[in-house]
Parts: C-alpha cells; sequence; structure tokens
C-alpha cells in the first residue's frame, strides 16, 4: 500500500513515515500543499494522510482540488485544528476521517486499516480469497490453514493484489505502490515477487496479463 504523507513539522513527518513503513507501508513524504496536489493528481497512491496547516496551499483547499479532479481517494485529515467547525469543514471538503493531533499512532494505523477496508468494500478485515487468509492488522498470512512467511514487499504485492481481486494491476503501477520514490529497484523485481508468490501460494494465482501485467481472478 501506497501512502502519501503531507506534513510540514519534520520531526512528525519522520516519525510517522518510519513507524508506517515498518507496517508495510509505502510511504512518501511531501512539507506543502502545492506540491503535494501536484503529485496526487499525476500519480497513484492508496492512501492520504493530510496536515491542514500547510504552506504554499492549506490543506483544505488541496482537498477540495483533490475532490473537484474527481478522485475518491481515502483522505484522513491530521491537524491540530481541534474545533467542531475545523472538523465540519474538512469532512465536507471530502475528507473519510479526522484524527486531531496530539494522537496514538496505534489509533492512526487502526483508522488506515478501517479506510482500506472501506475502499476496498469490506466490512471484515482479514482477507479470505482461494484458500488464502490475509490480516492486515497483524499481517499473518495462511494458506488452507497453514501459516505462510512473506517478505515485506511480498506481502505488500499480495495485499495489493487481492484487494479486491479482479482487478488488472500495471506493472507501473505496481512498482509505484511497492517503491515510491524513496527506494531503486531492479528491472526485474516484480517478477521475482511474482515468481515467489506463486510458489508460496500457487502457480495459477496471479496471471500475467501479457503487455499489461497483472491479475487475481475473482473466485465465485
Amino acid at each position: 500500500m501506497r501512502l502519501l504523507l503531507i506534513e510540514d513539522d519534520v520531526a512528525l513527518g519522520e516519525g510517522i513515515s518510519q513507524s508506517l513503513g515498518r507496517e508495510g507501508y509505502t510511504v512518501d513524504w511531501l512539507q506543502d500543499g502545492s506540491s503535494a496536489l501536484h503529485s496526487l493528481l499525476s500519480e497513484t497512491f492508496d492512501l492520504v494522510v493530510l496536515d491542514l496547516g500547510l504552506p504554499r496551499m492549506d490543506g483544505l483547499q488541496v482537498l477540495r482540488r483533490l475532490r473537484d479532479s474527481g478522485s475518491n481517494l481515502p483522505v484522513l485529515i491530521l491537524t491540530a485544528r481541534d474545533a467542531t467547525e475545523d472538523r465540519i469543514a474538512g469532512l465536507d471538503a471530502g475528507a473519510d476521517d479526522y484524527l486531531i493531533k496530539p494522537f496514538d499512532l496505534a489509533e492512526l494505523k487502526a483508522r488506515l486499516r478501517a479506510l482500506l477496508r472501506r475502499s476496498a468494500g469490506r466490512a471484515q478485515s482479514t482477507i479470505e480469497h482461494a484458500g488464502i487468509s490475509l490480516n492486515p492488522g497483524t499481517q499473518q498470512v495462511s494458506y488452507k490453514g497453514e501459516p505462510v512467511a512473506l517478505t515485506p514487499k511480498e506481502y505488500q504485492l499480495l495485499h495489493e493484489l487481492l484487494s479486491p481481486p479482479g482487478r488488472v494491476m500495471t506493472r507501473d503501477h505496481l512498482m509505484q505502490l511497492l517503491y515510491g520514490w524513496s527506494e531503486e529497484a531492479e528491472s526485474n523485481t516484480l517478477e521475482v515477487h511474482i515468481h515467489h508468490l506463486r510458489k508460496k501460494f500457487s502457480t495459477d494465482l496471479i496471471r500475467t496479463i501479457r503487455g499489461v501485467g497483472y491479475l487475481v481472478e475473482e473466485r465465485g
């Protein structure tokens, strides 16, 4: 899951980035509203954590411009603005959730998991598909009742392909979600991860759509 963090407090931004990175998120971090809006309109993310008091463009303006573009990307506002009218303004502008600073990192993580569930159309936290059980809260994965050990990138890739299944995911899209801006990856890295997932689950779990990308098919 690729997340864009928009936060101008350096110490807080570093802390959130490191904590969410350990949870398996690919976190890209920007510190001003103008740069953030440009990235949101030109790149692919799964989630946004948005501060309101930003340089160059206020967070509410970023959010309104994002929604005006037709995007339904899940957005969690993370701000020190705690007045009721501020919360109403944020939610009316299109935020999916609103968390006030100071906050508990465990609560932030739980709220992000809930946003991901809603955006994927799931009520339950555990993803079940073709004998695979994936729990985003614990990041534990099993196949036909037996635990399966995955690397962080394998877990991210499987989570993305199953959230929900039935979508053709392009190679470029998956590489952005796995690596964002901060990491360099070998040209065949994605194919290696796909190969390992097929070995650990089933050779027909992930279909290659030639010239496009990859697909985990829906099951009836």
